[in-house]
């Protein structure tokens, strides 16, 4: 496929499916805010709750697409997003933001997610570059100073996952169903590693500076796993891995964050490494996870089993990650393997009817029966697989 036919099929998934869905089926403008969830009959719920993920990531979406395409329709979704957060999400007594709240914008869960917190730190930096948001920037600053003060283990060197709203030690709390309570994972990990990226572009600051080559060092030495090229994904304070589960779509969009970060703190012994990792992770990628007669990504291996899935999110992640390795070394491997599951998700991911797009597919590609919007389907993942491919098809072209 010719690399400008591309990005105009970029381009216009964006602007005409995704962000439009979003613009006049998920925002409601008689209370002012964001539906937090709408089936796949594409019946909202104005009484769902909200989670911080959901809007943190609908901010960081519009403030980035607005960078592209200035529309002010996309400067509104921003702005809304932006008010939800600071006057909802925000715990004006302790500081930081709620986990969720309820559809009337009262406090619903408030623990302190660091997830969440790291989200709205990469959401309020991409405010900042798109609109100049003074506010946002000072917003970004400060969650960052509370994740170190009340999420950094100097002991162990890592990032613990939740506390209470006091931030407060509650034992027995994880992000979701697949994970393990009372673990460091390395999920928190690699979106606090993309959230100070993110802050570093905008705020050179050297205890950031520091701190984001701290993480690069943590998954290169504690996270990736040299004899598997996986991610271990949780551990115990000791970083005794616990459980063996391998994330397909984790694995292929840490690759390129990664490298994205090595790239941002401009250290060369680093971004070589992180571009060497990256190869040896996309390799091991393609021979398990990706299907052949069709070019989908599996969702994930848990004990030696495959479940046989295909989520819109590592799909997006895994047409950035090819596409990226392909900009590192320029084998054409990695932008056929970009193209391919680009065609898998308009062939059986994308919702041509109504718009965005769906949870994803089964062994038998058929549809899974999920809500087409919820606390953790934003326009993000497929968003952002659209912004990262114009702009880097961009920066080829020049």
């Amino acid at each position: 496929m010719n690399i400008q036919q591309l990005k105009s099929e970029f381009e216009k998934e964006l602007n005409d499916n995704i962000l439009d869905y979003w613009v006049k089926k998920v925002y409601d403008p008689i209370n002012k805010t964001f539906f937090g969830r709408i089936d796949l009959d594409e019946n909202p719920d104005p009484g769902h709750n909200k989670s911080a993920v959901l809007i943190t990531r609908i901010l960081w979406t519009f403030s980035a697409a607005y960078r592209l395409f200035p529309k002010s329709e996309y400067k509104q979704m921003a702005d809304e997003a932006y008010r939800i957060i600071t006057n909802y999400f925000w715990d004006v007594e302790n500081g930081g933001i709620y986990w969720e709240i309820k559809g009337d914008h009262s406090p619903f869960d408030t623990k302190k997610q660091f997830y969440a917190l790291a989200f709205c730190i990469y959401a309020c930096t991409e405010n900042y570059m798109a609109f100049k948001n003074e506010q946002a920037k000072q917003l970004a600053i400060s969650l960052y100073i509370i994740l170190e003060a009340k999420s950094f283990n100097p002991a162990n060197g890592g990032y613990i996952d939740v506390l209470s709203r006091d931030y407060k030690v509650i034992k027995g709390l994880r992000l979701s169903e697949k994970e393990i309570a009372d673990t460091m994972t390395m999920n928190t990990h690699l979106h606090v590693l993309e959230a100070y990226t993110n802050l570093f572009r905008i705020w050179k600051d050297d205890g950031l500076k520091q701190k984001l080559e701290h993480l690069i060092n943590l998954f290169l030495e504690k996270i990736i796993n040299h004899k598997t090229w996986h991610f271990n994904l949780f551990f115990n304070e000791n970083w005794k891995v616990i459980g063996d589960v391998d994330s397909y779509g984790h694995d292929i969009e840490g690759t390129w964050l990664l490298y994205e970060a090595a790239e941002v703190l401009g250290k060369k012994e680093l971004i070589n490494k992180t571009a060497s990792i990256a190869e040896k992770m996309a390799e091991t990628t393609i021979r398990e996870g990706i299907v052949k007669v069709h070019g989908g990504l599996l969702y994930e291996k848990e004990n030696g089993h495959l479940l046989e899935e295909f989520h819109w999110w590592p799909q997006a992640e895994a047409v950035i990650g090819f596409f990226n390795l392909w900009q590192i070394n320029e084998n054409q491997k990695y932008f056929d393997l970009a193209v391919s599951c680009w065609a898998f998700i308009k062939n059986h991911i994308i919702d041509k009817e109504y718009g965005e797009w769906f949870w994803g597919v089964d062994k038998n590609l058929e549809r899974m029966p999920i809500e087409k919007v919820n606390g953790w389907k934003a326009p993000y993942h497929n968003g952002r697989m659209c912004i990262e491919m114009i702009r880097r098809i961009e920066e080829k072209s020049k």
